[in-house]
């Protein structure tokens, strides 16, 4: 199965800002750590070392589905590093691996809503709770780098293995 690079999103480390939304970059360079360039704070200092969390992934059926429910959230607001398109969301499961050129990633497990999300500008104290439900099992997708590399916009992405194994 087959899909596209949408957006690829980074937060730099900036003193004062939040970690969401992340900004559009033209390439990504993914190492075992995460993507370089990208700052997230809970995974800096809370999770220290964890590669099950190396980066973030999210796809554009997820971004289609929110719009429909009133929810103006674009690639980069949840804080992930790729928004992919064409590759349908339930594929996307832990043990799932995707291959954009040479990178190769591995699902990890499920990223969990945050108020994190109350930073962006048309969530705010008051509209946060109804996100993090309506995100209950929609946040993304956190991915293991298995092999190292760089991505850019015209990258191809391939899912070479669903969850569970299956080729």
């Amino acid at each position: 199965m087959s899909g596209r690079i949408l957006q690829l999103s980074v937060k730099p480390n900036t003193p004062g800002e939040r970690g969401l939304p992340k900004r559009a970059v033209v390439r990504l360079e993914l190492r075992a750590t995460g993507a370089t360039g990208d700052f997230n704070h809970y995974r800096a200092e809370r999770l220290p070392g964890d590669l099950d969390q190396a980066v973030l992934i999210l796809t554009e059926e997820v971004l289609t589905a929110l719009a429909a429910e009133g929810w103006p959230i674009r690639p980069g607001d949840l804080g992930e590093n790729l928004t992919l398109a064409d590759i349908p969301e339930a594929a996307l499961q832990p043990g799932a691996r995707l291959r954009l050129g040479d990178v190769l990633l591995e699902i990890s497990h499920a990223c969990d809503p945050c108020t994190e999300l109350y930073a962006l500008p048309y969530v705010g104290a008051a509209r946060g709770p109804e996100l993090i439900r309506t995100l209950h099992g929609r946040r993304g997708w956190y991915a293991r780098v298995l092999h190292p590399g760089s991505v850019d916009m015209t990258t191809p992405v391939d899912l070479v293995r669903n969850g569970g194994g299956s080729p």
